[in-house]
């Protein structure tokens, strides 16, 4: 990842660095300084020379590099003379501006295939409301006109939990759109600089539906209106397969970020403890369905770690990925706790998504 960009001879000197300890250093285009990989990263110093008509000119940048919590010091010397000197942390990473790279090989997919559309079109404010309408007739189609309105009230709730998220980090948003028969989209121009940006506005779509689940119930209970329980108990549902550690949803997004900040066979270990935990507690609750999927999503997550130093992000410190942890955990009790009560009663429409994940 870049970790240093700064002003150096009319040129812009730039650090990339992993967690494995390699760092490069570029002035310009080129690449003037190499450390490898290595254990023992906290101290590093990088020399080169540049020619120039006054003679040679010796560069030095050189500094200490902690991870986590993230700390960057560094002095830059020209001649042995003090040029720039700063010292970087997380928030730092995390006001910087994205420049964009190189465009990466286009992998098909439907759900890539709505971002590039949206992407075109999304300037024109009109094509909301046509998407909006669009699913509003898919899922009438599918269900009923009551059903439909409610199921796009939960996906807009939810959506706007990722555009809420994105404003608190100073991102610019493009807003909501509603794709028949996919789900939504939350559109922002702005890139991610680190972990915990990523793990917020992945989770808070899924945190939100749950704030929106436990208050239809709260008023279920208080009214005896049964749709209110119809529409926490399927909203419920919708979350929670959001939740789930498979990419590209919002749960797969949430624990790549945790896997490629962790940097520890004792953390690696401590996870897939907690995922065979969480698939005990699901099929021991009869929910098969999700304890198959969480199985399966935390073996993908376990390959993703093994990539985790080729990650461009800032990784979670060791707080962060504490709290990631059980943000995830919550939520995603939380969601199955209200399925599952919702479940226990007579009525099958309500019990109905029990059953799917009972299946």
């Amino acid at each position: 990842m870049r970790l240093l960009e700064i002003e150096c001879l009319g040129k812009t000197l730039k650090l990339e660095g992993s967690m494995a300890g390699w760092q490069q250093l570029f002035w310009g285009d080129d690449c003037v300084s190499q450390i490898n990989a290595s254990a023992d990263n906290n101290n590093f110093s990088h020399q080169f020379s540049l020619k120039s008509e006054q003679g040679e000119i010796q560069v030095e940048l050189s500094g200490a590099l902690q991870w986590q919590p993230f700390d960057l010091q560094f002095q830059l010397l020209v001649n042995d003379e003090l040029l720039h000197e700063n010292t970087l942390t997380e928030k730092d990473i995390e006001q910087r501006q994205v420049i964009q790279g190189e465009k990466q090989p286009m992998k098909f997919s439907f759900i890539g295939l709505a971002g590039l559309g949206l992407k075109l079109l999304k300037s024109a404010k009109v094509i909301k409301v046509l998407f909006a309408a669009g699913s509003l007739a898919a899922y009438s189609w599918l269900f009923s006109i009551e059903f439909a309105i409610a199921l796009i009230l939960c996906l807009v709730f939810h959506e706007y939990g990722h555009i809420k998220a994105m404003k608190y980090f100073g991102l610019k948003t493009k807003g909501i759109y509603l794709i028949p028969f996919v789900g939504g989209l939350a559109l922002s121009d702005d890139k991610i600089n680190t972990r915990w940006q990523d793990i917020v506005i992945s989770i808070m779509g899924p945190f939100f539906g749950l704030i929106l689940s436990i208050a239809c119930l709260v008023g279920y209970w208080l009214t005896d209106i049964e749709i209110l329980a119809g529409l926490a108990v399927f909203n419920a549902l919708l979350n929670l397969f959001n939740m789930l550690p498979v990419l590209p949803l919002d749960g797969g997004h949430v624990l790549k970020s945790i896997a490629f900040s962790i940097n520890s066979r004792v953390g690696i270990i401590a996870c897939a403890l907690g995922a065979i935990l969480g698939v005990y507690v699901s099929y021991h609750f009869g929910l098969a369905l999700l304890g198959f999927l969480l199985a399966i999503g935390s073996v993908e997550i376990f390959f993703e770690y093994k990539r985790r130093h080729l990650s461009e992000l800032l990784p979670l410190n060791r707080y962060a990925q504490i709290v990631s942890i059980l943000w995830y955990v919550t939520t995603l009790g939380g969601l199955s706790a209200i399925i599952w009560l919702v479940g226990q009663t007579d009525n099958g429409a309500l019990s109905l998504p029990l059953k799917i994940l009972s299946s």
